[in-house]
């Protein structure tokens, strides 16, 4: 594989955000509705802190992401006046699991997030992904009852940043 880059995402990036999620198998069989007409709008990317993992290759193809909601209104990842932050979305694409891309996101925003002053980051998980979170040094805080359209207990970690 050729080298993988960080970069922080753009709003022409949304249509590759959007496939990646819509077409996550993670999101298979009972979890398909959490996906089902999701968008990550470019208005989305513009007011959040989203990174994206590209091949350094000649297609530049995104690989995966991750989104950062952080407290406070109008914070972003920089502003340093907030004390935590949630992940909000991270995906790696299917074909680019077991490669290290995932580990290598969590890593970026941890390094983000303890650049702004964050004290955490807290997750909410899709469940059949908390033992990755767990497997790069998020910690289980609790779980989060079904409410919405998700029927389903989620597992809540908290990565400590600071």
């Amino acid at each position: 594989m050729s080298d993988i880059t960080i970069r922080r995402a753009t709003a022409d990036d949304f249509r590759r955000l959007t496939r990646l999620v819509r077409g996550s198998r993670a999101y298979r069989g009972d979890y398909a509705a959490m996906v089902e007409g999701y968008q990550v709008g470019g208005s989305y990317i513009e007011h959040h802190p989203v990174f994206v993992a590209a091949d350094g290759g000649g297609d530049g193809r995104v690989l995966g992401f991750y989104a950062l909601l952080v407290d406070g209104a109008g914070a972003g990842v920089g502003d340093g006046d907030a004390t935590g932050a949630e992940l909000d979305l991270a995906f790696v694409a299917d074909e680019a699991q077991g490669l290290g891309i995932g580990r290598m996101l969590m890593e970026h925003m941890t390094e983000q997030a303890r650049a702004a002053g964050l004290h955490s980051v807290k997750v909410v998980a899709h469940p059949p992904a908390e033992e990755f979170y767990l497997r790069t040094g998020a910690v289980r805080t609790g779980t989060v009852p079904p409410s919405g359209h998700v029927h389903w207990e989620r597992p809540e970690l908290r990565y400590d940043v600071a």
